[in-house]
């Protein structure tokens, strides 16, 4: 008899176990939606829940209410670079979208996005709140939606739409001021930095010769300005000793130790010390 009530208890434990390994589908539905505006890429994950011939506004979206704008967890908005929302700037990063829908008009809210419990930024304060006209649509929208439209030259609309209603966000991300920024610096072209950089990338590569010395031009163009930074000197100064140019070197070697001096930095002292004291043997 024991022997049955084990096999029965078994039984029925992996009887649970399957069922719980059982998926359906939720009642609203996850999306996410991507959308490239201007230069900036705008992520949407929210949830979609459906009228099945319920009344939405008003009814079971309360007018005058904070709603999650959406289902299930908060709504999330993800933008990578700033935009203009409504003629207010929301810098890039993620948020949690919050409204209050009234008969006329919304008030749509952005939180700087911590959690995916919609509920926790009710008391919090919005990195961007702004109020919209809603519209009636002429048709009936079944599924709460999340969409873009009117893309034009870095601008577009963003629609909030359920039922007969839709509210429309204007966005700006200022496609023109950073497309023109990025001319003026390549008209202007390399900044010191750059030259840094590829001056450093071709030494610490291990290449001689022509490209050591292509090398060294680069990198003296960021050394010899008003204000030359210790390590850019002290890089210098490896190229110099690299190609043979020993007086040369420690005249930088010793630069770059007397800037670090001044900067505190033991370590690049130290190392200019040692680099000066094996150069002058």
């Amino acid at each position: 008899m024991k022997r049955i009530y084990v096999l029965f208890a078994l039984a029925f434990t992996f009887s649970v176990q399957s069922f719980a390994q059982v998926k359906t589908p939720s009642a609203s539905a996850s999306a996410k939606v991507t959308q490239t505006v201007g230069l900036t890429d705008f992520t949407v994950q929210y949830s979609r829940p459906s009228a099945r011939g319920r009344e939405i506004m008003g009814a079971l979206v309360p007018f005058g209410e904070v709603w999650r704008t959406g289902a299930n967890q908060a709504t999330k908005i993800t933008l990578s670079g700033d935009a203009s929302i409504e003629g207010q700037t929301l810098k890039k990063g993620s948020y949690a979208i919050l409204t209050t829908p009234n008969k006329k008009s919304w008030e749509v809210r952005f939180y700087t996005y911590e959690k995916s419990s919609w509920s926790s930024y009710k008391e919090s304060k919005p990195a961007l709140a702004v109020e919209v006209k809603s519209k009636k649509s002429g048709m009936k929208i079944e599924s709460f939606s999340i969409s873009f439209d009117g893309l034009d030259a870095g601008k577009a609309t963003m629609y909030f739409a359920w039922e007969n209603t839709i509210v429309p966000l204007s966005i700006d991300t200022k496609v023109d001021a950073a497309v023109m920024k990025g001319i003026d610096k390549m008209l202007a072209g390399p900044s010191a930095g750059d030259y840094y950089t590829m001056g450093s990338y071709i030494y610490d590569s291990g290449r001689t010769g022509k490209e050591l010395e292509k090398a060294l031009g680069y990198v003296q163009k960021s050394t010899k300005v008003e204000n030359p930074r210790f390590w850019q000197v002290r890089k210098e100064s490896l190229i110099l000793a690299k190609l043979g140019k020993k007086k040369e070197a420690i005249k930088a070697a010793k630069l770059s130790l007397e800037l670090a001096e001044k900067a505190g930095n033991k370590d690049y002292v130290k190392m200019n010390k040692d680099s000066i004291a094996k150069w002058s043997k």
